[in-house]
Order: C-alpha cells, then sequence, then structure tokens
C-alpha cells in the first residue's frame, strides 16, 4: 500500500468511529491527567512546606552563648552557593530607646551588623543608614520608610519597615528597634544565619564565626524559630515522596489501553492480511491511529497541567510542570509501545480462530 492510502485509511477509521478514537482520547487524557495532576498536587504540597519554612525563618540558624566576630558573621553571606544564596549577620542588646512620642515607655534595642538588616529585610540591597522597626513597633507611632524617629538620645531616620509574625520565631525583634553599626564595632552576642537549602556545614560556619579565647566553650547553636521540625530535609522530601512512581503507573496504564484498543480490532486486522494488506504497511496505520487520539489527549493532559501549575505553584511553576508531565508523557509511550506491539504479534493464521470467537 502506498504512504497515502495508509494514511487516508487511518483518517477514515478515526472519523468513522471504528477505533473507537474518542473513547480512547478519554482514557488516555483521564488517566494523564488524573495521575499528572496527583504528582503536581504532591510537588506544590511540598513547596509550599518550603516557602513556609522559608518565610518563617524555621532554617535559621544562631550561635549563642560565646562572643562573635561580626564581621567574620557577615562574611558567611559569601559562602552560599544554594538557591536563595547565604544571609547572615551578628546581633547584640542595645540601649532601651524612650520616643519622645511616649517619653514614659521605653524599648528595646539592638545593635546588628548590616548582614543582619539583609536577613530581616530578606534583600541583598536593603537600606542601612537609619533604624528598623519591625510592622507593631511602625504602626503604634506612626512611622514609615523615611520617617524622623525622634528619642530622648537624638533624631534618627526610620530606613525600613519588617514584618516579624507571632510564628514561633525568637520575639525580640516583634516589638524593638533595630539599629545597624559597623561589623568591626566591637563583639557582638549572637550570629544568626539563613540558608537554603539547608546543608550540614551550617554549623561549622557559625562556630567559625566565635572570638577565641572568649568563653566561647560554652557556646551552641539553636534554631531561631523553634516551632518547626529542626531535621527537615526538602530533598529527602521530594525524593522519597510517594507519588514518584505516578510515571510507572501511567506507563502501565498505557499498555493496557494500547494493547485494548488493538486486540478489539484483531480480527479486523487479521482479515486485512488475508486480504493483502502487508504487516508494515498495517502496523503504520495502527501507529498513525494510536498516534493521532494518544498524541492529542496527552497534549491536552500536559496543557491541564501547566495551567494548574502555573496557578498554584507558590514558587518554581517548572519545576512542578516537569514532575507532572512526565506521566502523561509515560501514557502516551505505553499507549503507542503497546499498539505497535500487539499489533505485530497479530497474523493472518490466526484469522478463523477469530472468526470463531468473535
Amino acid at each position: 500500500m502506498r504512504l497515502g492510502s495508509v494514511l487516508s485509511e487511518a483518517l477514515r477509521n478515526i472519523g468513522s468511529g471504528v477505533s473507537r478514537a474518542f473513547a480512547m482520547f478519554l482514557a488516555v487524557l483521564l488517566s494523564g491527567t488524573l495521575l499528572g495532576g496527583y504528582e503536581a498536587m504532591t510537588v506544590i504540597n511540598l513547596e509550599s512546606q518550603a516557602v513556609q519554612r522559608i518565610n518563617a525563618y524555621a532554617d535559621v540558624n544562631a550561635i549563642v552563648g560565646g562572643t562573635v566576630d561580626g564581621t567574620a558573621c557577615d562574611r558567611l553571606s559569601d559562602a552560599g552557593d544554594g538557591m536563595t544564596g547565604t544571609l547572615a549577620g551578628a546581633m547584640r542588646a542595645g540601649k532601651q530607646v524612650v520616643p519622645l512620642a511616649t517619653p514614659g515607655k521605653d524599648i528595646s534595642s539592638y545593635d546588628v551588623t548590616p548582614g543582619m538588616i539583609r536577613l530581616i529585610a530578606g534583600n541583598a540591597k536593603a537600606d542601612v543608614s537609619g533604624v528598623w522597626v519591625p510592622r507593631d513597633v511602625a504602626k503604634d507611632f506612626g512611622l514609615a520608610v523615611g520617617s524622623a524617629l525622634r528619642t530622648r538620645e537624638g533624631t534618627t531616620r526610620v530606613a525600613g519597615v519588617f514584618d516579624w509574625p507571632n510564628d514561633g520565631r525568637d520575639t525580640r525583634f516583634a516589638y524593638a528597634f533595630i539599629v545597624p553599626v559597623s561589623a568591626s564595632a566591637s563583639t557582638f552576642n549572637e550570629c544568626w544565619v539563613k540558608r537554603w537549602p539547608v546543608d550540614g556545614q551550617m554549623e561549622n560556619l557559625l562556630y567559625a564565626t566565635l572570638v577565641a579565647g572568649s568563653g566561647s566553650s560554652n557556646a551552641g547553636v539553636t534554631q531561631v524559630n523553634k516551632g518547626f521540625d529542626a531535621h527537615y530535609d526538602a530533598r529527602a522530601s521530594y525524593v522519597n515522596r510517594s507519588t514518584r512512581w505516578m510515571p510507572w503507573v501511567g506507563l502501565a496504564i498505557g499498555v493496557l489501553v494500547g494493547v485494548f484498543g488493538v486486540r478489539r480490532r484483531r480480527l479486523e486486522y487479521a482479515g486485512a492480511l488475508h486480504s493483502g494488506q502487508s504487516k508494515g504497511a498495517q502496523l503504520l496505520g495502527i501507529g498513525v491511529e494510536t498516534g493521532v487520539w494518544a498524541g492529542l489527549a496527552t497534549f491536552a493532559s500536559c496543557a491541564l497541567l501547566l495551567a494548574y501549575a502555573v496557578r498554584m505553584s507558590r514558587s518554581d511553576w517548572a519545576a512542578v510542570l516537569a514532575a507532572a508531565v512526565r506521566t502523561p508523557l509515560a501514557v502516551f509511550a505505553g499507549v503507542m509501545v503497546a499498539s505497535l506491539f500487539a499489533g505485530l504479534l497479530i497474523r493472518e493464521s490466526q484469522l478463523f480462530r477469530f472468526f470463531k470467537k468473535r
């Protein structure tokens, strides 16, 4: 048979309903979308957990109980090569501040290195030319970025306002004035480091910021937010997720659909061979028919998963999509390979046996 004849016959079979293309299309579409969607939902949940931990400072560690070199602490920011890098800064308790607006009320202040300002602001280019205040302080005193803060000690500029919610993190910054000072200005009491993804080097990096011979033997590393599991491993959670087997499930379903689509027409295929159709032409026709309905279903499934990933992902929709589309692609591969293999097994000599079993 000529190529044009094979293609036209395959398209006629699809158009006339002989191949049950619409039903097979739905089978591939539903299996690929549902299984791939379950995978996407699982990855998005893991992604949301990671974002929640990052926003809540769950993986920010601090070294306490020793004397910290502020310059060494700030330099830890240069040690990061993760997705969001490393932010680090040192802090110590400062003087009590009495705003002129409330002369009978003093508020705690903390001297911090520029690195700490960048850490709490989440921005490597944070302004360190003035004090930083948490949202609650800004609201109570009517402060905003650029406002003048008048205290008994003098007037200073508000360089920034930051959020410090009550989500389990250290509460000292929740209602205080954060005053940036030079990293080389004396020593500090604590060094905080925020690194993502977390690795085993963080604790060693923190101990490297201690000043030798200054009572640092009692120093230890602790979490800034103790409300989360300290042993969280984002990569292990992803690698060991329950849906990692979805592509294999999809492949198995694709094989079943492909075999079913050919076996239900085995009498027709055996009769075509008896009428003189070559095996190669028959397999080409099977491949074209299957490729049309399975390919369109896979394309539609991937489009739906793309829309879901873009709409629901809180961080990297492309990573979610890359994990999810493996399943519909596996379904497509299973359908194609199984259809051709099942067609290859059909022989002309089986015609009368198929006829008696019809």
